[in-house]
């Protein structure tokens, strides 16, 4: 027999784990995790980068929308374009900017104005608002990618040099591109890094080749200028004839902010310094804003002066549908300037950076929806594994484009939609946060940005409907599938680890030394005076076979909000009128039972025997209240989660129920 006497029960059990894979292709394909988000959780362990580096994996998103963003401006602004893109510059540096910059910090591990917004509610109202949400990020990235590739194979396709045989075949190019985009991930995040830098290097460098060229032209031969100018002015309406047009622009041109949200949301990835968690949590909110801030200034010149030089030196017959700038403005001119070869590497370019612009969304589900579902329980717990995510997302991202048929604008409502959807819910979340510290001037600020984006978004409903319908099918298949992944995770243990304090420790050692054995009698909370629990004992006693002289202590759950699902369980000792009670917070009873019944077992290498009473009432009532409310006939519950971890029957907690 152990001497218990000199026995030290841990202060901290690890709670029971799944069995690590064995083979070599499960060990790669488990290799990286994304961190759930908490004061008990361990720090990201995603390969950090450089900030200026992540900025280029965010700008491959941000910036190829000079691919087609200036002939988007002509098209719905016509002469007034480069206003209308001061504006988007305007909205973009006192606006979005100062608002993602507040989302950083007060959301910095990456999951963005989703956690802002999910502090606003609790309970399972809580749970649905994010699950929505969740829907319209899944709506804008997934659909970034598809249409990222297949605006790249466009590019491809209609480059003059391109090959007949390509005609037709958009949606095969486009799948290809998929699959190597999946592939670089499947290598890992630095590699995707690696790759993202020189793409946006070289992007942005024949960019200004062409845009200086542009500007130089404008200099020396002042005359399509001057022609510009009299078309503003032909109108003869004055300002308002140059305003009107550049509002009713606005909404369109929001899309070329798309960057923002997925820069905040690949903030694990960016490397900080410091001795401790906070300094170096601290270190990566300042790197994050010098992400943000960089993108936003280097976007903003290549805006404007792009806006200026394509509106100004293309015919407007060119913009046209089947004209040859319809969609590709800068490379029209890099054509057109510069000759066919070195617009052919310009179109390569753009290829590249448009193929891999999924990328910035790929790195942006795979950063923010692990942080959610799983730890609501409504995912499975491999999906917070990196490779395997990429495998399901490139799948979805393939069957869309063959449903869409690789067709850009079929998908472009879905994509306007998503991405407003999130900048609307960024602004609400930020205006809340500066509401609350009644900061004023804040608050007007950030209330005018969440009515321009909440007008931008409207629009583009009404102009676009067939957008909110494809979100709304992805809201339906991210509740669907939490459903039923929060249905079959009901019976698992849900404690990453268990605490026990002092006093719970010196409990459960003091019943060893006195008869070696744990009996555990399980109460829910009620008075919770000595009267309480000498009737549960005596209770217990004639019900259960609780031996006469055997050492009882009790264990009760208290009920926290029952729509969290992962937890750290701190158990406390609290002696009530010399009866010794083991307590503990959980939004499951049964769950929490079953975890500190075996953490005891772990801990002694004594099986505990736990009494219980039978329930009254409906078992199939018991069974919601237990789904819903954390809490149902508990003895049965308790039995099979404890089944399920532990298969043989001799190595058991032992439950005891009578009634």
């Amino acid at each position: 027999m152990p001497d218990w006497d000199q026995f030290e029960f841990p202060a901290s059990v690890p709670g029971p784990r799944e069995a690590t894979p064995g083979t070599p292709l499960s060990r790669w394909l488990f290799k990286h995790t994304v961190q759930p988000v908490g004061p008990e959780a361990m720090e990201s362990t995603a390969e950090q980068s450089s900030w200026w580096k992540v900025m280029c994996l965010t700008g491959v998103d941000y910036f190829s929308t000079l691919s087609y963003l200036p002939s988007i401006a002509v098209l719905a602004a016509g002469a007034v374009s480069p206003i209308a893109t001061l504006l988007i510059v305007a909205l973009t540096l006192l606006g979005m900017l100062p608002m993602y910059r507040r989302v950083a910090k007060e959301s910095p591990h990456g999951q963005g104005s989703v956690a802002m917004l999910e502090r606003l509610l609790s309970f399972w109202q809580g749970k649905i608002f994010v699950l929505i949400l969740l829907g319209f990020v899944a709506t804008s990235w997934i659909i970034t990618i598809t249409l990222s590739s297949a605006d790249a194979t466009v590019h491809l396709i209609e480059n003059p040099l391109a090959p007949d045989v390509l005609d037709g075949q958009a949606v095969t190019i486009t799948v290809l591109l998929l699959l190597v985009l999946g592939g670089v991930f499947l290598l890992g995040f630095r590699e995707a890094v690696n790759v993202a830098i020189p793409l946006v290097a070289v992007f942005l460098g024949l960019n200004a080749i062409v845009i200086v060229e542009g500007l130089v032209r404008l200099v020396t031969e002042p005359v399509e200028f001057e022609q510009w100018v009299a078309a503003l002015t032909s109108s003869g309406s004055g300002f308002s004839g140059i305003i009107v047009p550049a509002l009713l622009a606005f909404p369109l041109l929001v899309l070329g902010l798309s960057g923002f949200e997925t820069g905040v949301s690949m903030m694990p990835l960016v490397a900080s310094k410091g001795a401790t968690p906070e300094e170096r949590l601290a270190s990566r909110i300042r790197n994050t804003k010098k992400l943000l801030t960089a993108a936003a200034v280097i976007m903003s010149g290549f805006l404007i002066s792009s806006s200026l030089v394509t509106t100004i030196l293309i015919p407007a017959e060119a913009f046209e549908p089947g004209g040859e700038a319809n969609g590709r403005a800068l490379s029209y001119l890099a054509h057109d300037f510069l000759g066919d070869g070195f617009g052919t590497v310009y179109d390569i370019s753009s290829v590249l950076i448009l193929w891999f612009a999924g990328a910035s969304a790929m790195a942006g589900l795979i950063n923010i929806v692990p942080r959610y579902l799983p730890t609501y329980g409504m995912a499975p717990e491999w999906s917070r594994s990196v490779r395997p995510v990429v495998l399901v997302y490139t799948t979805i991202s393939i069957l869309i484009t063959i449903a869409f048929n690789a067709d850009v604008d079929a998908q472009a409502g879905a994509y306007a939609t998503g991405i407003l959807a999130m900048m609307v819910s960024a602004s609400f979340a930020v205006l809340v946060s500066a509401i609350r510290r009644r900061q004023r001037a804040a608050t007007v600020g950030f209330a005018a940005l969440t009515l321009i984006l909440g007008y931008a978004f409207i629009a583009n409903v009404i102009e676009k409907p067939d957008g909110i319908t494809i979100s709304l099918f992805f809201i339906l298949g991210i509740v669907t599938v939490s459903i039923v992944s929060r249905l079959a995770r009901t019976t698992e243990i849900r404690a990453e680890r268990i605490e026990f304090d002092d006093a719970a420790r010196q409990f459960i050692k003091d019943s060893l030394v006195y008869d070696s054995r744990l009996s555990i009698v399980a109460n829910r909370p009620g008075i919770g005076d000595a009267a309480e629990y000498l009737q549960k004992e005596h209770s217990q006693r004639r019900l259960n076979p609780v031996p006469g002289r055997a050492d009882v202590l009790f264990l009760e759950i208290n009920i926290i909000d029952p729509s969290e699902f992962r937890e750290v369980l701190h158990v406390r000792g609290v002696e009530v009128d010399g009866h010794r009670v083991l307590r503990a917070d959980s939004p499951a009873a049964p769950n929490a039972i079953a975890a500190i019944l075996l953490a005891m077992r772990d801990a002694t290498g004594v099986r505990p025997h736990a009494y219980f009473e039978w329930s009254e009432g409906n078992p199939l009532l018991h069974m919601m209240r237990y789904i819903l409310l954390g809490r149902g006939d508990t003895p049965p519950v308790v039995r099979e989660i404890i089944r399920e971890v532990e298969n043989d029957p001799d190595e058991r907690p032992v439950i005891h129920v009578g009634g």
